[in-house]
């Protein structure tokens, strides 16, 4: 059995109120490209397929389009689970004809102890869950923690092992040990919610989804996340995003990185604001790349973004690196005794670079007024 391992597609998503559907939709074509190079007996999608649990129409055509391209245009079998991000109601419409064409999507606990034969392999397919809906699945109130409902799970999914498989398991989790980055949401709260990787160990391989770095989760062979497709933080910038290729042919299985082509990248660019804005300065980053600048300089900048963004249009997040030096000038006797109005023209064109204009003067002479009122 080979099989295409993906997760955390987040159709839908937004960078900074960018829409990153034409973004996704190129992801797609490549895992697609993938799937069919590499000729997978199926594609496993592990969690989030949406960004948000009411997606708009344009996610839920674009997610449909991918979802029946895969299945029904080209064959392949999907194994999919809902994530933290998913709505499982909402998602599971339609999942009782899905099957007919090999499509198995799961957002219910009662279904993950029930695995889906493949090949030489069985799939168990585990929805992100909270310890609730296990208490309420076995009937036990004893369940207080997500790591004490997996170990229920596992249990119960160990009983339906059949010994001439592989068994595989497709779950959306924090797996204890694994790192987040910026833009995942935090399922954990004082460790309640993370799920201890020997638990996991009854598995041929464990598909995980949830945490968008393929690196989330060290030193586990057998245990991945695929990580996202996208780039959706600058934590990420540095990441290479792809997927996995699993053969479980093989003891232990094996699994192959096969990585994917940002179609416009997140960059971060540390410089100086004259280096930035200089046109003699080249940078490897395209007009439609997404950029985060690190500015280095001390001193303020008017109109900052605007300027930037004559250069980079699609700045996603400006910050300074180094501490805003804002310490003024020593004045003189002279300088502290001047008109408050000349004071304030001065500091004015300091830091915008131009003078008051005379509505703006007129506007400070009214104020200085007033104030001089409600003093005496």
């Amino acid at each position: 059995m080979r099989f295409l391992h993906t997760a955390d597609w987040h159709i839908g998503k937004k960078l900074h109120g960018y829409d990153l559907l034409t973004e996704q939709r190129d992801a797609y074509e490549q895992i697609k490209a993938i799937a069919i190079a590499e000729k997978v007996d199926a594609v496993v999608i592990a969690g989030d397929l949406y960004d948000r649990a009411l997606p708009s129409e344009d996610a839920v055509s674009t997610l449909d389009t991918m979802l029946v391209d895969l299945n029904r245009h080209h064959h392949f079998p999907l194994l999919a689970i809902s994530g933290n991000h998913d709505s499982a109601v909402r998602l599971s419409q339609g999942s009782e004809w899905f099957s007919s064409t090999d499509f198995y999507l799961n957002t219910r606990i009662a279904d993950s102890v029930k695995p889906v034969v493949l090949g030489d392999t069985q799939f168990f397919l585990l929805p992100y869950f909270e310890p609730f809906a296990v208490r309420q699945y076995f009937g036990d109130d004893s369940i207080k923690t997500v790591a004490a409902g997996m170990e229920r799970l596992v249990a119960a999914m160990q009983e339906q092992f059949a010994p001439d498989k592989k068994h595989v398991l497709i779950a959306h989790f924090f797996a204890a040990g694994s790192q987040h980055s910026d833009s995942e949401t935090l399922v954990q709260v004082g460790g309640l919610n993370a799920v201890p990787v020997d638990l996991l160990n009854p598995f041929d391989y464990v598909a995980l989804g949830h945490l968008h770095r393929k690196e989330a989760l060290q030193n586990e062979p057998t245990m991945k996340y695929s990580g996202s497709p996208l780039k959706f933080s600058t934590s990420e910038a540095e990441d290479t995003k792809g997927v996995w290729i699993v053969d479980t042919d093989q003891t232990p299985v094996s699994v192959t990185f096969k990585p994917l082509k940002p179609l416009n990248d997140l960059v971060v660019l540390t410089d100086s604001f004259a280096r930035l804005m200089d046109s003699e300065v080249s940078y490897s980053v395209k007009a439609d790349d997404f950029i985060a600048i690190e500015l280095t300089d001390t001193t303020p900048i008017a109109n900052v973004m605007q300027r930037l963004k004559t250069r980079f249009p699609r700045i996603i997040e400006l910050q300074r690196v180094n501490q805003l030096d804002v310490t003024p000038e020593t004045l003189n006797i002279e300088e502290v005794q001047r008109d408050p109005l000349t004071l304030l023209d001065d500091f004015f064109e300091t830091v915008t670079d131009h003078a008051l204009t005379t509505q703006q003067e007129d506007w400070a002479k009214q104020a200085l007024q007033q104030a001089m009122k409600e003093d005496k």
